[in-house]
């Protein structure tokens, strides 16, 4: 089997934990503020609502989600995360703060971002054809010569989402509507590697985990992840083996916890400057505008789904590897973000739910098409 196979085939995205927030009835009557204020006042106190718990499990098995983890980001800031659940239901060995999920397609806008730090240093331009950074084109369509970093990180390259064991191929004209496409992540992958010289996840740890204090987050097993990590599981709830992938996978293998990846979101919150490690506001404003538009009220970013609400624009993004599931949604006028990690098939069907009682507000990004419930 080719390496290009078994990233492929490995790749059918998960994510990693929830945390089933029924979220007392509360929440869904402040919205956001008044929930992570409350939360706040929580953690201050150190004195969590048994009620919260009691509904978070009970949202967690009438919905057959063995376990989940989830962070709330507010004015920048991690206000609340928790697990809940357990890793594995043979074991029965708990969800908490280390606990580790294969995360899927969240590992795309991670990806996203640290191709807008190459861009911001110069090594890569958003318009530049990747071919002119590459020895020889990555296949004989000649198309291939219009694709670029925007059009890959936008979903516009025409390639498909996956191509299985055939070589990847083009579907449509470069640039001119949105297909989304795992494929168009590895080949901008193909194009970093050649023009780092690094291995993506060596790259990811210098320029993005590290300096992140992303300590739990990598694109490639590691032995530390072994007996924090947490086990898949089927719409039965059955767990299955772990996957431990050797191959970074730009598209959808990071590993990480529900606090890493509330890092990354506030640094999408919170802008630095061109000369520090984090993306400065033009940047961050970059990623999250739309791009290409999908629908009335959804659309594209770099690295992002973009939706129009009442309450303004948020930045999302999906994860579905089959036995993990998750979803995180930001609103950088708001200040405000949360990531759900779960390790079931089911996960995502608790995903609406759990926003709707932390940020509040109704969502468009749940009607996507893509995704499976």
């Amino acid at each position: 089997m080719s390496n290009h196979f078994s990233r492929r085939q490995f790749f059918k995205h998960s994510q990693a934990a929830f945390l089933g927030f029924s979220t007392l009835g509360m929440a869904s009557a402040w919205g956001y503020t008044g929930l992570a204020q409350t939360l706040k006042s929580i953690i201050l106190a150190d004195n969590t609502s048994p009620k919260i718990e009691a509904e978070i499990s009970a949202l967690m098995q009438k919905k057959v989600v063995p376990g989940a983890a989830i962070a709330l980001i507010q004015n920048s800031q991690l206000v609340w995360s928790r697990g809940f659940g357990v890793r594995n239901t043979n074991t029965q060995a708990p969800v908490n703060n280390q606990t580790v999920f294969a995360c899927a397609s969240l590992s795309k806008p991670l990806f996203a971002y640290a191709a807008m730090k190459m861009s911001a240093s110069g090594l890569l331009n958003l318009d530049t054809p990747l071919t002119e950074y590459t020895a020889k084109p990555y296949i004989s369509d000649p198309r291939i010569k219009l694709i670029t970093t925007r059009m890959v990180l936008s979903h516009t390259t025409g390639f498909p989402n996956w191509s299985g064991d055939q070589p990847v191929w083009i579907d449509f004209t470069p640039g001119s509507r949105f297909q989304y496409s795992s494929e168009g992540f590895l080949y901008l992958q193909s194009v970093v590697e050649e023009i780092t010289q690094q291995p993506l996840n060596d790259y990811m740890n210098r320029h993005i985990f590290a300096p992140l204090d992303m300590t739990s987050s990598s694109y490639i097993w590691q032995n530390r992840f072994e007996n924090v990590a947490a086990n898949g599981h089927d719409e039965d709830g059955n767990p299955e083996p772990l996957r431990r992938p050797s191959k970074a996978v730009s598209a959808g293998s990071l590993r990480t916890t529900a606090n890493d990846y509330a890092k990354f979101l506030i640094a999408m919150l919170q802008p630095g400057t061109k000369e520090s490690f984090l993306l400065d506001e033009a940047n961050l404003n970059l990623m999250t505008k739309p791009h290409i538009k999908i629908s009335q009220s959804l659309a594209w970013g770099l690295g992002w789904g973009i939706e129009k609400t009442p309450n303004g624009d948020f930045f999302w993004h999906w994860g579905d590897s089959g036995i993990y599931k998750s979803f995180t949604f930001g609103s950088r006028s708001l200040q405000t973000a949360i990531v759900i990690l779960t390790n079931a098939q089911n996960g995502l069907r608790i995903a609406p739910e759990v926003v709707n009682k932390t940020i509040g507000g109704e969502h468009p990004a749940f009607s996507f098409g893509m995704i499976d419930y």
